[in-house]
């Protein structure tokens, strides 16, 4: 993160009318990229690493890794982030300094979800690489939204009914193959929210208790194959790099590694690694877990996680999975900076002569 100016809230004092209407380019993905200051061309790029949770395994991972591919990382918590908006698009600064750096990494959890993805779109307004999207994060803390568009996109999911008032939540059941079956809200991750019921009433009283609440509720299809049991992908850039298989112990039906599931490295079928790189594709993720039940109809992608944990995955298949994400990184970065080099002109100001980007 550099920090340059002591009036750290005067937009004016660091960025140009010139060098704002110059300093930015199209990327191969339809994205404007931001060139990097000449200045900067010459050392190593910055990744900022936006993390409530420095000392988290995937956190440390990532920031490891991304050091060791030639990052100079800055690990900030999004929340201690203040965003300035202005008619030339606005800047975000950490302590009263501008953030610059050359690209984004978010670890947004989900109770912070509003708050993160406003910082991840101001990052995205200034040009930088952004790994993930906001739009990509909320489409994927959206269970309802992500499921939407992956029946679009003609991804296989389980049947799932949003179930707007109590009194429909009999014929829902129905819908989705009757009892038992799954009740869980649109929003949650590690498993929270989710529940098994083996009856109509108990989905009702469920419903009516998560309507009280002011919470969005769904009444999904039980695959009995695939009790406690489901798949997790690992999608970077549009490539499965690793993948295992989550048990539950005991009765629990939810298989999440953090709710003390045990896991294993497994080998995916051509479909099943299609169908994982599709998923994150339709939701705008470059780096993505796809959740994955075997049902005797083929895989069902449960849901799309765009913060993906790595401790389980990582030690389940002994791949290095943070070190496939700054590979990517690195993958963008270096074509942003070709496009950039091809961009440049010069233009002559009497003695000076400064270059900008098309």
């Amino acid at each position: 993160m550099t920090q340059s100016h002591p009036e750290a809230f005067n937009l004016s004092d660091f960025v140009s009318p010139i060098t704002h209407t110059h300093n930015r380019i199209a990327s191969s993905r339809g994205k404007e990229l931001k060139t990097a200051p000449r200045a900067a061309q010459d050392m190593e790029p910055r990744l900022v690493l936006l993390s409530r949770g420095p000392e988290l395994y995937s956190t440390r991972r990532l920031a490891t890794e991304a050091e060791r591919q030639g990052w100079m990382v800055d690990i900030i918590d999004p929340l201690a982030l203040t965003i300035v908006v202005d008619e030339d698009g606005g800047r975000v600064f950490h302590k009263g300094w501008p953030v610059e750096c050359e690209a984004v990494l978010p670890r947004i959890g989900y109770s912070i979800t509003r708050r993160g993805v406003a910082i991840v779109r101001q990052f995205e307004q200034t040009g930088v690489i952004v790994l993930n999207s906001s739009h990509g994060i909320l489409r994927s803390r959206d269970k309802l939204v992500a499921c939407q568009m992956m029946a679009e996109a003609r991804v296989p999911v389980p049947i799932t009914a949003h179930v707007g008032a109590w009194e429909d939540t009999d014929r829902a059941v129905r819908r989705v193959g009757g009892s038992p079956c799954v009740v869980k809200s649109t929003e949650g991750t590690h498993g929270s929210g989710v529940f098994l019921v083996s009856s109509s009433q108990q989905a009702r009283q469920l419903v009516f208790q998560m309507l009280e609440r002011g919470m969005r509720p769904l009444v999904q299809e039980y695959v009995k194959e695939s009790h406690g049991s489901d798949i997790r992908a690992l999608v970077v850039g549009g490539e499965v790099v690793a993948s295992m298989r989550r048990k539950a112990h005991g009765s629990e039906f939810r298989s999440n590694f953090h709710l003390g599931g045990s896991v294993t490295g497994v080998n995916l079928t051509d479909e099943q690694r299609r169908i994982a790189v599709l998923s994150a594709e339709t939701l705008g993720l470059e780096v993505a877990g796809v959740d994955m039940l075997e049902s005797d109809r083929g895989p069902l992608v449960l849901e799309v996680n765009s913060s993906p944990g790595l401790e389980g995955i990582e030690g389940a298949t002994k791949v290095n999975v943070a070190g496939k994400v700054a590979e990517h990184l690195n993958d963008l970065y270096s074509s942003y900076s070709e496009i950039s080099e091809d961009s440049k002109f010069s233009v002559g100001f009497g003695e000076n002569e400064s270059e900008y980007a098309l």
